[in-house]
Parts: C-alpha cells; structure tokens; sequence
C-alpha cells in the first residue's frame, strides 16, 4: 500500500469522532496565542467542517486530484486576503500530526512520516500563494 493510500485510510479512522477536529483546534490555538487570537470571533464548528474538508483536498491532491481546490485555499489565505502566515503551517502541521497521534489507533511513525510525504506538497502550494 502506497502513502496516500495509508494516509487516506488514516484519516478515515481519525474522522470517525468528531473530537478528532475539536482537538485539532486545540493544540493548533494552542500553539500561538497570536493564532488563537485569529480565532476569537470564529463559528468554530463551520471552521472544524472546513478543516475536514481541506484535509480531504490535500489527500486527493497527493492522490492525483487537480490543484484547484488548493489554489483557491492559497488564494483565500494570502497576504490579501486572510493573512495566513506562511510559518503557521508549520504548527498546523504539528498540531494536525499530534491529533492524529491520538485518534488514529493504528498509529505508527512510519504513518506519521507518510502523513507528512503527503501533505507537504499540497501545504507548500498553499503557501506559495502568499
């Protein structure tokens, strides 16, 4: 089995439990209280369904899927837009990993590197919109 498809089936096992997304968010806003701050005014649970689907849309690029959808996501998080620092994805990655850590029960750290070969081509595309 290939990463993506390791990493795709991971990510099945994390979205069985909705907490999966209320703790993503809180190490993430953990992580920086300049980033906890973006969040003050946010509905978090239309944010949680966000993330669930941009998670999806990083996995089905690495799966083949076109950029689009993740070009739009680097659109929307620029310097003109949302001002997504682009050193955040670095502590949204962390923060991503070590929830995965905790729901995913087949946890391993050959799959915590898989998840990383997988998502990191995709976050550097959104980054590279800023």
């Amino acid at each position: 089995m290939n990463s993506t498809d390791l990493v795709f089936q991971s990510y099945g096992r994390c979205c069985r439990n909705d907490a999966f997304f209320i703790d993503f968010y809180d190490y993430f806003m953990s992580s920086s209280e300049v980033i906890k701050n973006r969040f003050i005014d946010t509905d978090m649970a239309a944010q949680r369904h966000l993330l669930r689907n941009g998670i999806m849309q990083l996995i089905l690029h690495a799966r083949g899927m076109s950029d689009r959808k993740l070009r739009a996501l680097g659109e929307s998080h620029n310097r003109n837009h949302y001002d997504i620092k682009p050193e955040w994805y670095e502590r949204w990655l962390s923060s991503l990993l070590k929830t995965v850590r905790k729901h995913d029960p087949e946890h391993t750290q050959a799959l915590e590197s898989a998840w990383v070969e997988v998502l990191t081509p995709g976050i550097q595309l959104i980054k590279g919109a800023y």
